[in-house]
């Protein structure tokens, strides 16, 4: 068992990842950060927002004083939102109950929010360099292929499986220095499409590639039918180019962000707007059509804006606000929003 693991370790030292951002002086705080905007997200995507993220949060202090659309602000473009709404909540935890550090406990560390059993093992590993197993995508790939397990790994007995390797192939000691290893290697060498088996340095007992199965493992879930969902905008704009937003509630799509008026259906538009600002004015304007893809459904939105005379206050029972390009960096956006108010403002 402790073939694997030496290896993984005297191979991460030389040809691992050993310059990224969350590596330069780790700290489980800057792990933990750098981990959960690694969930569903490319390393070279989370690279710039982890940036801005410890410049403007360098303390588990400061990210549990701030807002939340301070930090969903952050987090705008990077998606799955209930990501940065955990950060928040998990930061206000360690504040209250912790010293605003980190617990050196894999139980603890486990109850908090957004933290799951693998981010649980990659913070006690990298960030204070104990035992623990992991099981990302990365992961899952390599120790499919190296003991070639098959089936589907969505499915728990395929998981547990994985958990059980996972935690037989730990070493004695490098504990951070081997997960980082093992996560290394599945992103740059076994990769889903044409793995580098020949610089492998776990090549030799390697038994998909002995068996000449590394493009058949890890067995691929069966592509479910992505739905689509219609949905209409409403954009009400001000004569100096403010547009009106509101602010979604936490849970679900786009949880927690400001975004457009929105309905299932064209003729809801007008009874909405109606409502909101009393007004029977409705000389809506069709703008324009945009899709965009969700983890689990594609949308097309079919985009109205309708001018107003000042700045008018909606009869609403949820938080609103009139902003405009320059404003848009403090306040939590998504990005198809972001991109379709500055549009509106450049057409004026």
């Amino acid at each position: 068992m402790r073939t694997f693991s030496n290896s993984v370790i005297k191979w991460q030292k030389v040809n691992g990842r050993n310059d990224l951002p969350w590596q330069i002086y780790r700290s489980p705080y800057r792990v933990w950060i750098s981990e959960i905007m690694l969930q569903q997200t490319q390393v070279n995507a989370v690279i710039p927002y982890f940036n801005a993220f410890m410049k403007s949060f360098p303390t588990i202090d400061k990210l549990a004083e701030s807002s939340k659309d301070d930090v969903m602000s952050h987090w705008s473009g990077l998606g799955y939102y209930a990501r940065a709404r955990n950060i928040l909540k998990t930061a206000i935890i360690l504040k209250n109950n912790y010293s605003s550090e980190l617990p050196c406990s894999l139980l603890d560390l486990k109850a908090l929010p957004g933290i799951g059993r693998s981010t649980a093992g990659a913070i006690y590993s990298l960030g204070f360099n104990k035992s623990a197993a992991i099981l990302d995508g990365n992961v899952k790939r390599v120790l499919s292929r190296y003991k070639r397990i098959s089936g589907d790994l969505t499915k728990t007995a395929t998981l547990n499986k994985l958990w059980e390797i996972s935690d037989e192939l730990l070493p004695k000691k490098d504990h951070g220095t081997y997960t980082q290893g093992i996560m290394d290697l599945g992103a740059t060498l076994c990769t889903r499409t044409s793995p580098g088996c020949l610089i492998c340095p776990v090549k030799k007992k390697c038994l998909a590639r002995i068996h000449n199965e590394t493009t058949l493992l890890p067995n691929r879930t069966p592509s479910k039918k992505r739905r689509k969902k219609e949905v209409f905008w409403l954009i009400p704009k001000d004569e100096d180019n403010n547009v009106y937003l509101e602010k979604r509630e936490d849970s679900g799509i786009w949880g927690g962000l400001w975004t457009f008026i929105e309905c299932d259906e064209k003729e809801s538009l007008k009874k909405i707007y109606k409502s909101k600002f009393n007004t029977d004015q409705s000389s809506f304007k069709k703008f324009k059509e945009i899709e965009h893809s969700f983890s689990h459904y594609d949308i097309k939105a079919n985009v109205f804006v309708v001018s107003l005379k000042g700045k008018p206050n909606p009869q609403s029972n949820v938080e609103s606000i009139w902003t405009n390009p320059k404003e848009l960096q403090s306040i939590g956006t998504p990005t198809p929003i972001k991109k379709l108010i500055t549009e509106i403002n450049k057409n004026g």
